[in-house]
């Protein structure tokens, strides 16, 4: 089966099994795993911040970074079809009694700063508002096809958040693939963020966890939420020891990744049944749909399945492809002789 779903089924690499086995381990609770530690002090500096902490997932990451960033009744500003609002379970209304409020999202993954400004109360000491206390951002952006926000458009965010005195909170799940499209550091994309969130268990091939990153003191508060929602973990040097091989070993190959979705997208733009937006594709993610009326995404995804290819659904009638380790030129070659099987047995029927 050639596994298109997520970049969140690669399997750990042999460094990463090795590591895992050889980990010195200690009670993270009390801050006394020594790898937990350095992957800790990897993290921040590789992002150019003071402190990080390891995470379960993501979600709880970003969780977490809503949860000390905004007072209860606050409003937090996130895109309308960010990983956020979307694919987190509303955790921080159940949790925090924190307001989200959508803001309508561009192609390339910004949120205008109009748009910004229009969701500003006219009167921030008029009690009858609920209060903004936090901007959320997103990249690369998943839902728009893994397009990646440049440090200029960052910049100008979180200038204005700031000026209107809000923190900005980075959902950088794939920022290390953000970096290796516009040839920079991933300090120079976080520089003005307040606080960010990546992921090692996606692109970067380990099985589990993420890292919150931030202020000493934000990542302070950030350990006793953590603790609060039950993410508190033990010998997590386990975890630690493959996101470590993950952050020296797995950055550099991305731009593999990066090829092998621009070698597809291109070859499923030269069929007239297919609908993609060439421009979007950036890193390691495909959107395309299939213009025929007797397919629709469901049933595109069940017929490749059927033939050896998993791909996923994303919302507007998008079927998702996401390039990852493991995944080879051949099996890019491959799938797509599978798409074009379907459409071939479609035209003859």
């Amino acid at each position: 089966m050639i596994e298109l779903r997520s970049d969140t089924f690669t399997l750990p690499t042999d460094s990463m099994r090795a590591a895992i086995t050889q980990a010195v381990l200690g009670d993270d609770v009390y801050g006394e795993d020594p790898t937990v530690r350095r992957l800790e002090e990897l993290a921040a500096s590789i992002c150019g911040k003071e402190n990080s902490c390891l995470m379960p997932s993501g979600t709880m990451a970003n969780l977490v970074a809503l949860l000390v960033h905004c007072p209860r009744g606050f409003k937090a500003l996130v895109g309308n079809e960010s990983d956020i609002y979307i694919y987190e379970a509303g955790g921080a209304s159940v949790c925090g009694s924190i307001m989200y409020e959508p803001i309508p999202t561009q192609p390339d993954g910004s949120l205008l700063i109009s748009d910004l400004a229009a969701a500003m109360p006219e009167e921030r000491d008029d009690p009858q508002y609920a209060l903004p206390a936090l901007l959320c951002l997103e990249n690369t952006h998943n839902r728009c096809g893994g397009v990646v926000l440049d440090p200029t458009y960052l910049r100008r965010a979180a200038a204005f958040a700031h000026e209107q005195q809000m923190n900005i909170h980075l959902d950088g799940a794939r920022i290390f693939h953000a970096a290796t499209a516009l040839r920079v550091g991933v300090a120079e994309l976080v520089h003005e963020m307040d606080s960010l969130q990546f992921c090692l268990s996606k692109g970067l091939a380990a099985p589990i966890g993420s890292m919150l990153v931030g202020s000493r003191s934000f990542i302070e508060q950030a350990r006793r939420m953590r603790k609060m929602l039950g993410g508190g973990m033990r010998q997590a040097g386990i975890i630690a020891a493959a996101g470590l091989v993950a952050l020296e070993q797995m950055t550099d190959r991305l731009e593999e990744d990066h090829r092998h979705a621009r070698l597809f997208a291109e070859r499923l733009a030269e069929w007239p049944e297919i609908a993609i937006t060439l421009k979007n594709v950036q890193t390691n993610i495909v959107l395309f749909k299939v213009i025929h009326e007797r397919f629709t995404s469901k049933t595109v995804i069940e017929a490749a399945h059927q033939r050896g290819l998993n791909l996923s659904e994303l919302g507007h009638g998008n079927i998702r492809a996401v390039f990852h380790y493991g995944i080879t030129e051949k099996n890019v070659e491959q799938a797509l002789e599978i798409i074009s099987g379907l459409l071939h047995t479609t035209n003859q029927g």
